[in-house]
């Protein structure tokens, strides 16, 4: 089950806190690290700094961006250290470790996903993101290095796994009763959508390309936060392609 869990590393600029990371990871039973653009690496200090922890580090996935890190991703959650412009449902690193487990449980691909030392992820990376992870640290001396903070929710993931073994999780019973449309949409899949409905906007003059003020990232928190599975997102993409046809000014032919 630990294995749907990826950690996920964006524009790490020092290779040692990638081996810290890497680290705090096996120690938690975590073995899946994806970087996007690592600044170095390979790289001794990563293997140093891993102290054992060799085996996370061959196997890391390298990446181009945070789109590719999160293919297959049906619950994403990235850490965020600061109030943003949108709010967004936000969670503390023990309900992580719970989402995380609960729907890794039921088949699921989970990342956490973690920004750069210097600033974080951007407002861009983070709206790719079912939930924020704030973790609760002293207001006065709040920064936390970037292997600390994937111990924190490593841990949190490793108490809730030993939590629930023993015991089918509600996921796991209801994914015995369910078929394949019953799934939620996988990350790459909401991605292609968030597509095809901002292309439908801009065809239907309801979205100025020019000034597109917040209209996706809020339609991204919406449709984020409502758990979409596959037959759902199968009616809204036939929705917008019937939509693109009469903006376009097709006949409509509905299918019986």
């Amino acid at each position: 089950m630990l294995q749907n869990i990826r950690v996920v590393l964006v524009n790490t600029s020092h290779p040692g806190n990638i081996g810290g990371a890497a680290r705090a990871m096996k120690n938690m039973g975590l073995s899946r690290l994806v970087l996007v653009q690592p600044k170095e690496f390979p790289a001794v200090d990563a293997t140093a700094r891993a102290s054992g922890a060799d085996d996370v580090l061959d196997n890391a996935q390298v990446v181009d961006s945070l789109e590719q890190a999160l293919v297959g991703c049906s619950l994403v959650m990235g850490t965020s250290a600061r109030e943003r412009s949108i709010p967004w449902p936000l969670i503390d690193p023990r309900e992580c470790g719970a989402k995380a487990v609960e729907h890794a449980r039921g088949g699921e691909e989970i990342a956490l996903v973690f920004g750069r030392e210097h600033a974080g992820l951007t407002n861009e990376e983070l709206q790719r993101c079912h939930f924020h992870v704030h973790i609760p640290s002293n207001p006065d001396f709040s920064s936390l290095n970037l292997a600390a903070a994937v111990q924190v929710l490593s841990y949190e993931v490793r108490m809730a796994w030993l939590a629930a073994e023993g015991a089918p999780s509600k996921v796991e019973k209801f994914e015995a009763n369910s078929l394949r449309s019953n799934e939620l949409a996988t990350m790459d899949e909401m991605e292609l959508f968030y597509e095809h409905l901002e292309k439908t906007l801009v065809d239907i003059g309801f979205l100025d390309p020019e000034k597109p003020k917040h209209l996706m990232p809020r339609l991204r928190r919406l449709y984020g936060r409502s758990a979409v599975n596959r037959s759902e997102m199968s009616i809204l993409r036939g929705i917008l392609t019937e939509t693109q046809k009469v903006a376009r000014g097709e006949p409509h032919k509905r299918k019986d």
